[in-house]
């Protein structure tokens, strides 16, 4: 759910491209006939399911995600190169990620213009390999999954930091980025969109004890490249089990890298929890079982588990201010900005009447029980 490069989450034009201009551009940009096509949701970019029409089943998928890159984005393509790259070098790890299919000009994407009612604004246009499954968010999430989850939180910054390297790599150090978890304190200059409130009062004791507690530690957290976004509707799994009272999942896709950027291991870790207690019926034991998952993979040091219920809170106060900021600015998206919002208040105050002190005995103490027995 990015939204530029800057601290203002409101500089840029969605694109607004009709089906049949789309259905022209896949054939212009990369030579296949569409057969049809559908719209899917997004935050800030204009996203597709396209399903083409082949001469022969072998030439290969006949299913992609059209993806047209909101305005200000597309002016930097090398970030987009980079986070393309990425979801490719992922893949070639086994990773269930997109691929992009290169345009006729063997390209990974190509800068389009369009009529968005806007100034006839460029978009920078991809078409990556639909990938199967169905979205945490549509599941009953058992304990299974979101071990599952946390370990491929882990397993994705190990490897991007470890083997993916790119020339314009530094474009992931994106600074005043209003989505990376060192950034909460941003979130000042937009809180008026939340009115005078109880709620309002927690973001802003949030975004203090933040700047407190959090942003001196960070020099001693481990640093690495973030996905930044995996939420419930950007992980996809399957079912690999006949029974539907103990379903066993797996995931089978990673969607959106728009907003991966250079962070800390521990804020992926944080983003996954945050998530994953949206749609929970036991929000507040979540985090036990996606921090056991992590820590199957990278336990965490004593510094980092002590940030860790202020960056949940964080990425919740992120999300629930940055989403009725820009809701304002675009009720006709209000439905799809405010997904969050609907469960996120009702966590973000329970954590805070809970305390940070209790909370963390719950994820902890979850967490420790995976190291004697396997995961439920």
């Amino acid at each position: 759910m990015s939204s530029g490069n800057d601290t203002q989450p409101q500089a840029f034009t969605k694109p607004a491209l009709g089906e049949k201009e789309v259905t022209e551009l896949v054939n212009r940009v990369f030579g296949l006939k569409v057969s049809w096509i559908r719209p899917l949701p997004s935050y800030d970019d204009q996203n597709f399911h396209v399903c083409v029409s082949r001469k022969d089943a072998a030439e290969g998928a006949d299913e992609y995600v059209l993806k047209i890159t909101n305005s200000k984005d597309s002016q930097e393509p090398d970030l987009i190169e980079v986070q393309t790259q990425a979801m490719m070098f992922l893949s070639a790890e086994g990773f269930p990620s997109a691929t992009p299919y290169l345009t006729k000009d063997g390209n990974i994407m190509s800068l389009e213009s369009g009529d968005t009612g806007a100034g006839n604004k460029k978009h920078m246009v991809r078409l990556l390999t639909y990938l199967p499954g169905t979205p945490v968010a549509k599941i009953a999430a058992n304990t299974q999954i979101l071990y599952e989850i946390g370990k491929l939180a882990a397993s994705l910054d190990k490897a991007l930091a470890e083997k993916f390297y790119h020339p314009s790599i530094k474009s992931l150090h994106r600074g005043q980025f209003i989505w990376n978890l060192a950034n909460v304190p941003l979130l000042d200059q937009y809180i008026y969109a939340l009115g005078q409130n109880k709620y309002r009062e927690v973001v802003e004791q949030v975004i203090e004890q933040f700047k407190g507690k959090v942003i001196p530690k960070l020099s001693s957290f481990r640093a690495c490249i973030n996905h930044g976004d995996l939420n419930d509707h950007n992980i996809l799994v399957d079912s690999s089990s006949a029974s539907p009272d103990n379903p066993q999942y797996s995931v089978s896709g990673i969607l959106d890298f728009s907003d991966m950027s250079y962070g800390y291991y521990v804020f992926e870790v944080a983003i996954a929890i945050m998530y994953m207690m949206i749609e929970s019926p036991d929000p507040l034991s979540v985090g036990g079982h996606v921090l056991a998952g992590f820590e199957s993979v990278l336990p965490l040091t004593e510094e980092e588990r002590g940030a860790l219920f202020l960056l949940v809170s964080g990425r919740f106060s992120q999300s629930l201010v940055i989403a009725a900021h820009t809701a304002l600015r675009h009720p006709e998206n209000r439905e799809y900005l405010m997904i969050t919002a609907k469960t996120g208040w009702k966590h973000l105050m329970k954590m805070f009447e809970l305390g940070q002190e209790a909370v963390e005995k719950t994820w902890f103490e979850t967490a420790k029980a995976y190291t004697s027995h396997a995961p439920a």
